[in-house]
């Protein structure tokens, strides 16, 4: 009988308490995962098609885990998608999938890790939130972004009920700065019975 992990992932409260945490859960993440019913890959993929239909542009799914979100991207006709995420062992599991180009391991402790203007496509999927990356990844990533790029992502209903990471998207809308194109609340881990709204924003 494996560890169960997912219960404790939201309880975290520095980066590297999470990154042990991921490391350790990476051998049967997707597993533990798949018996909660995990939607919100293939709901982040789906909203990023409706707005961009060209699958040639390449992705940079940021945080990707295992890689269950790269696969969502590749299922979803998304030809070239590149992924970051600071567990080396969790990066191993997605390295396993083929879905990507290219793998980059970065640390929990670089504030730029996304080249500036290298993707004008990027996904973050369960990324921001509580057990996760603190509310400035939010800024980081758009700051990354060239004018006209895209962000996709996901905030759980730990997220939502935090003013730290939906005060970021208010801000980056309320003053100009990006642009709301898609928003939906909808399934997460139903097994759980936690739910997620998927954001698509373009950078103003």
């Amino acid at each position: 009988m494996s560890d169960k992990f997912l219960d404790k992932a939201y309880g975290l409260e520095t980066p590297e308490a999470t990154l042990d945490h991921y490391n350790q859960w990476a051998a049967s993440y997707d597993a533990e995962i798949a018996d909660n019913g995990y939607a919100t890959p293939g709901r982040i993929a789906a909203a990023l098609a409706e707005v961009q239909p060209d699958m040639s542009e390449p992705v940079l799914d940021f945080g990707c885990g295992t890689g269950l979100s790269g696969l969502a991207l590749r299922r979803q006709g998304f030809e070239i998608v590149d992924g970051m995420d600071p567990s080396a062992d969790m990066l191993d599991q997605a390295r396993s999938k083929s879905a990507y180009r290219k793998l980059t391991a970065i640390s929990v402790s670089d504030s730029a890790p996304i080249p500036r203007g290298s993707y004008r496509r990027i996904t973050g999927c369960g990324v921001l939130g509580t057990g996760a990356a603190p509310p400035e990844v939010f800024d980081m990533i758009l700051h990354a972004l060239p004018r006209g790029g895209l962000f996709a992502f996901s905030y759980n209903d730990h997220a939502l009920a935090d003013p730290a990471y939906t005060g970021k998207l208010i801000e980056w809308v309320d003053v100009g700065a990006a642009r709301l194109l898609f928003q939906e609340h909808g399934d997460h881990l139903p097994g759980i019975n936690l739910k997620s709204t998927v954001y698509v924003i373009e950078k103003a």
